[in-house]
């Protein structure tokens, strides 16, 4: 059976003529695609692949039609000779569409960088558009939080309580706050004019904290003494670290006043101290107590069977009077030890100081000495044991008596209300004490009067007093210019436990 081949030839004819618009008609089509994103390397590879793709229907398509003319007219040998050059023309369009589409993954590796650069591009361009409009209020907001830092810090710098100073390397000092001017007794002129080496009162102390700053560029809680304008001592802990600012080394330093904290280690030194030869002091009083009573007591026998005025009598008299002073010395040291039970009741404490004035101030005016009053009569009663802060008030007086001596002097009592403190100044014009001494001043058996004018335990006793009705006692005394007993007692302390009787 042979099929008719007029159906193939035709459907060959149209086919390669069809072959041909549509290539035409895709060029056409990717040409209006790329005209409206002459940049889109998709629209370019299409493009070209159009083309080849429209080179090989024309190069198939013509020697299909060629063919069938040659053939059908009978010059078939003419087709065998072009046969040869059809064929090679398609071979060339298959490797120009094969080529074109090889070039294109190359270029479509660097579409995707060009892309990526252009996106980042655009978001630096979409960057730039913001910040063009929005610089000034950008520019606003970060002063604002400039300035808003620099009032934190700066609020920090002056009200702190301890001394921050800026200092550069050759030790002149550029700027230090409000407490450490207070601290030094500084003006502000001073600062202009200071070096920091003049705050130590020891040369070798600056030394060694410039000699840390330069090994370690840090200094920490080293403890030493600054000294005012007006030349008093005060302890310190110095802290520094070098910092770069411009170009330029600065150092910073922290200095915090340690003054309080040591007189207090050596208040609690002193009341360790007190409270073993007071255990002592009480050990010993007991033991001795008794046998000077004997010898008293014998002595006393003795006297009543001598004649006055003999020899063996004004002995036995001499045993008797250093018996005697024994016996006080050894009542005091029994006050020291506080071993006489505490009685405390409601008090007043100007009755207390009038009753003990009242007994020492004739003798006083005939020395040459006079008493001044100066009372806060809005203090409360309190809750003491009054016989016992009477003794306090005699001490005192009589020791700023002993210290005016012959002079002509003052001693005033004075007492107020601070701070929620019962406060009491007993202060005198007397010769007062050497700065070597005040830390002794409450040590018991040390004191600077003549032999036989004192044991040296009134103010111990005084001291330990004071302590076991919850206050304080200090000290404060200039050579040749007098001395200041300040006494403070918690009122609220003392008023709840007045309550609760």
């Amino acid at each position: 059976m042979t099929l008719p081949v007029m159906p193939i030839y035709i459907v060959d004819l149209y086919g390669s003529l069809l072959m041909i618009i549509f290539a035409f008609l895709s060029i056409r089509q990717v040409k209006r695609l790329r005209s409206e994103n002459p940049q889109n390397v998709v629209w370019i590879y299409l493009l070209w692949l159009c083309y080849g793709l429209a080179g090989f229907a024309v190069s198939r398509s013509v020697g299909h039609i060629v063919k069938r003319v040659f053939i059908t007219s009978g010059h078939e040998y003419l087709w065998l000779m072009l046969r040869p050059y059809s064929g090679a023309v398609n071979t060339i369009m298959f490797v120009v569409v094969a080529s074109i589409t090889l070039f294109f993954e190359r270029i479509w590796k660097i579409y995707e960088h060009i892309m990526e650069d252009r996106r980042a591009l655009k978001q630096a361009h979409e960057q730039l558009l913001y910040l063009n409009k929005h610089l000034e209020d950008l520019v606003t907001e970060r002063t604002k939080e400039l300035a808003l830092s620099e009032r934190k810090y700066r609020r920090l710098f002056e009200i702190s309580r301890d001394m921050i100073a800026i200092v550069e390397w050759n030790g002149r000092v550029l700027s230090i706050n409000p407490a450490g001017l207070c601290m030094l007794g500084w003006g502000d002129e001073d600062v202009k004019v200071k070096f920091f080496q003049d705050c130590f009162f020891n040369e070798e102390d600056f030394r060694e904290v410039w000699k840390r700053l330069k090994m370690d560029s840090e200094v920490k809680n080293y403890e030493c003494s600054f000294i005012r304008s007006d030349g008093l001592k005060f302890e310190v802990l110095v802290t520094g670290s070098v910092e770069v600012e411009s170009e330029r080394q600065m150092l910073h330093f922290w200095v915090k006043d340690i003054s309080q904290r040591k007189n207090m280690e050596r208040k609690l030194i002193q009341a360790d101290k007190l409270a073993s030869l007071g255990q002592l002091a009480a050990g010993v009083a007991h033991e001795i107590n008794n046998p000077l009573g004997i010898i008293l007591g014998y002595t006393q026998l003795l006297l009543r069977q001598c004649e006055e005025g003999s020899e063996v009598y004004d002995d036995l008299k001499v045993i008797e009077r250093h018996v005697r002073n024994c016996k006080t010395i050894v009542g005091d040291l029994l006050k020291f030890a506080r071993s006489a039970p505490t009685q405390k009741g409601e008090a007043d404490i100007h009755e207390a100081i009038t009753e003990v004035l009242a007994v020492v101030k004739h003798q006083f005016m005939l020395d040459g000495v006079a008493i001044k009053e100066k009372f806060d009569h809005s203090i409360p009663r309190l809750h003491w044991d009054i016989n016992k802060m009477k003794q306090v008030f005699m001490n005192l007086l009589m020791n700023a008596r002993q210290a005016i001596g012959r002079n002509r002097g003052l001693i005033e009592v004075e007492t107020r209300l601070e701070n929620g403190n019962v406060i009491i100044k007993v202060s005198d014009t007397g010769c007062g004490i050497p700065p070597e001494n005040l830390p002794r001043v409450f040590d018991p058996f040390f004191t600077t009067k003549p032999t036989g004018q004192g044991t040296g335990l009134g103010l111990s006793v005084s001291y330990g007093i004071i302590t076991e009705h919850g206050g304080t006692i200090s000290v404060d005394s200039e050579p040749g210019k007098g001395t200041v007993f300040t006494l403070t007692f918690p009122i609220k302390e003392g008023m709840n436990e007045s309550y609760e009787q």
